[in-house]
């Protein structure tokens, strides 16, 4: 499987860290963007494991790490839900540049609710799948939210992401606040495969069953039993996830 290491600028400006794989023999089939969840990044096994499988079935895959994670350079706390999407467009445009553009594009949790607002601008994309994403924006201050008061009087504040420390400014808070998603996923002209797992603990099933039900058809909704947020329990639940994807994208592209 070849792989290259590549860059490109993301949404203030910064050098973004992306990895490509591409199948050794045959004819690739589509180019596939995966968006990652949030406060993770692109080399987490799991996003390792479904890119891998998807290129054994003759796919392309981008993984990229966003602003401020991973291998990527900028400021983290300077980000928010609109300049993922724009971190994300900026990916797109690289692949379309440089080697085809992304007929199916992939989101991880919070990086899926930012693909279900980006898709539709990518003229080329024919189908998206979601992984145990958030139905809106704001759910993410679950995560956070007994800090809340704190960062709307000091402006910010250090809190714990997966087990890590990050700085999340109020102007994080005011743009989650003004995204309509719900209106985003109901105008999705695109497939749509929603991933969720039951027994999710960080984004419930109820995301899934929302997201479901706003969209338009062709859509479709396979349960991750017994699988954790992350896909990290059980190295066969990514597996299935890219399996199943890259049998159900074939259709479409």
């Amino acid at each position: 499987m070849p792989s290259e290491k590549v860059e490109f600028k993301g949404a203030f400006g910064d050098t973004l860290s992306a990895k490509i794989d591409w199948p050794d023999e045959g004819e690739l089939k589509s180019w596939v963007l995966f968006a990652h969840g949030f406060s993770i990044g692109k080399d987490l096994k799991p996003i390792r494991t479904i890119s891998k499988s998807l290129v054994d079935d003759g796919y392309g895959m981008l993984r990229f790490d966003f602003t401020g994670l991973g291998e990527s350079k900028g400021n983290f706390s300077d980000t928010n839900f609109t300049s993922n999407c724009e971190d994300i467009r900026m990916a797109a445009n690289y692949l379309r540049e440089f080697h085809g553009p992304p007929c199916v594009m992939i989101g991880h949790s919070f990086g899926g609710t930012a693909t279900l607002k980006v898709a539709d601008e990518i003229p080329e994309c024919k189908a998206v799948a979601t992984i145990g994403s958030p139905c809106d924006t704001t759910h993410i201050v679950h995560q956070f939210a007994d800090q809340i008061e704190e960062i709307e009087e000091e402006g910010e504040a250090k809190v714990l992401l997966g087990g890590r420390p990050f700085i999340i400014k109020e102007q994080f808070l005011e743009d989650i606040g003004n995204q309509d998603i719900a209106k985003e996923i109901a105008d999705l002209d695109r497939a749509l495969m929603i991933f969720h797992s039951p027994q999710d603990k960080v984004v419930s099933i109820d995301n899934a069953a929302h997201i479901y039900g706003e969209a338009r058809h062709p859509k479709s909704f396979v349960s991750l039993d017994g699988a954790d947020h992350l896909l990290l329990k059980n190295p066969a639940d990514a597996e299935y996830v890219a399996h199943v994807l890259a049998a159900w994208a074939h259709r479409y592209i």
